[in-house]
């Protein structure tokens, strides 16, 4: 997948997972009542953050590709190309799955 945002510092761009439509014992959830999702695949990482005493280059943990727990209202949602993803801060992020 090649996307042409570049995130600066610790940010990340994360494509989230399409939201549940339907309950583990089958009924059917309208879009006005479904969750905001809280999956994702990483699709374009920045360079990591500079510390602050040293001034050393602090480098992503993470990296393009991967499966990630965030937080329900992390990040800020963008559109580009008509597909919506969200830019947020690698702390933003809790789990590589």
């Amino acid at each position: 997948m090649s996307l042409n945002i570049k995130p600066l510092a610790d940010r990340v761009v994360v494509e989230a997972a399409a939201a549940e439509t339907k309950t583990a014992s089958g009924i059917y959830i309208p879009e006005t009542a479904q969750e905001k999702p809280q999956k994702g695949t990483i699709v374009s990482v920045g360079p990591g953050k500079y510390a602050d005493v040293s001034g050393a280059l602090i480098p992503m943990t993470i990296k393009v590709g991967d499966s990630v727990l965030y937080g329900k209202y992390a990040g800020t949602e963008i559109n580009v190309d008509g597909k919506e993803y969200l830019i947020m801060r690698e702390s933003d992020i809790y789990a590589v799955l």
